[in-house]
């Protein structure tokens, strides 16, 4: 069976779950799937260019420049090289706020040193397709064994500065409770790689100036209240515990000694955060649905979605609809239950939601109202 027809199979027999205990209105409009592309290969972020066209990375290391009828360029050459084991790779793509006029363009993925990798952000300038000048701006030290918890997502905040998020690259869970590295961060830098004056840690001799948050696992949903412009993200939990945030400058939350979920070999973590100094999440999930990509509807295309927080679920295998109010989740709502792993979702300048799957034969999906 074909992923569309899974999908208009999970819409059929399934419907659309919801569950809430505050939240009454069960707003479920109608929608269609296109296929844009298919052929990618484990793609993994996406960005809007401001001529329709969209950058797509692909994590085995291919950057993609496809067009809103479907053509797809061959691969953007000066890709930096990637370490592609397990989940690292070529992961998120980010226009710079001023790219009509600089043509620049960041991207996040996890860079090699023999067996080893960490997370890196490089910028490079979008040349038709080629890249030019790419240098990197941030890097991730000390480079680890392992191929697990890179994080990866990048958002520009309103006032022109980059946030980054990053993993405790899996066996150094216990370094994101301190400040004198970067495991388990959310980082904060310009866009040159400089450390803005007001970051929470920039008068601290004993810590990484561009750390904004810590206390994190592997954050790999992340973007930014339509009203506020404050940044939101989600994270994995172990087994179970995936959590929303919204990470405040210079707080902690948490991990490893705080989660609503279990270490994978049954041992318990305390669930409680705020009892021992923490930030508690605003939502979380137990099962794991191992979130990835999140977006805030503002669209027209459908009002009733407007103001909701859209996730794709790779384990759950659904797109999540989460109606917000405020800081508040009112409810949860899950589209196209039971079809296939979604990595990035993202709303297009059309107002329709673009989705990326993660597989080998990964597609780029649109919704929009039925026809």
């Amino acid at each position: 069976m074909t992923l569309l027809s899974k999908i208009t199979a999970a819409i059929v027999i399934f419907g659309i779950f919801f569950s809430s205990a505050s939240y009454s209105q069960r707003i479920q409009p109608e929608f269609d799937i296109k296929l844009i592309v298919s052929g990618l290969q484990f793609p993994w972020g996406m960005a809007f260019m401001p001529d329709g066209r969209m950058l797509v990375t692909e994590r085995v290391g291919r950057l993609r420049i496809i067009t809103p009828d479907g053509r797809i360029s061959d691969p953007v050459t000066g890709v930096p090289a990637v370490f592609t084991h397990q989940q690292g790779g070529l992961l998120d793509v980010a226009l710079d706020p001023d790219f009509d006029k600089n043509r620049l363009i960041y991207l996040s993925y996890a860079e090699p040193e023999g067996s080893k990798a960490s997370t890196a952000v490089a910028q490079a300038e979008l040349i038709n397709n080629r890249l030019e000048k790419l240098h990197v701006i941030f890097r991730q030290l000390p480079k680890t064994e392992g191929g697990v918890h890179f994080g990866s997502r990048l958002v520009f905040a309103p006032d022109g500065n980059l946030f980054i998020t990053l993993g405790d690259r899996g066996n150094f869970s216990d370094e994101s409770q301190h400040v004198n590295n970067y495991f388990g961060k959310i980082l904060r830098i310009r866009p040159d790689g400089t450390v803005p004056s007001d970051n929470p840690f920039v008068d601290n001799p004993q810590a990484k100036p561009e750390i904004w948050s810590f206390g994190h696992r592997s954050v790999q949903g992340a973007t930014l209240h339509p009203k506020t412009g404050e940044l939101w993200i989600h994270e994995h939990g172990p087994k179970g515990g995936d959590e929303i945030n919204i990470p405040q400058a210079g707080k902690n939350y948490g991990w490893p000694k705080a989660s609503y979920g279990s270490h994978y070999n049954g041992m318990p973590i305390k669930d409680e955060h705020a009892e021992q100094g923490f930030e508690e999440p605003i939502y979380y999930w137990t099962p794991s649905i191992a979130p990835s990509g999140m977006v805030f509807y503002t669209g027209n295309l459908f009002p009733g979605w407007r103001g909701s927080l859209f996730i794709g679920a790779l384990a759950g295998q659904h797109i999540a609809r989460l109606p917000t109010e405020g800081k508040k989740i009112l409810g949860e709502e899950q589209l196209l239950r039971h079809t296939t792993r979604f990595r990035d979702v993202k709303q297009g300048p059309d107002g329709a939601l673009y989705l990326l799957t993660d597989e080998e034969n990964g597609k780029l999906l649109k919704l929009v109202p039925k026809q």
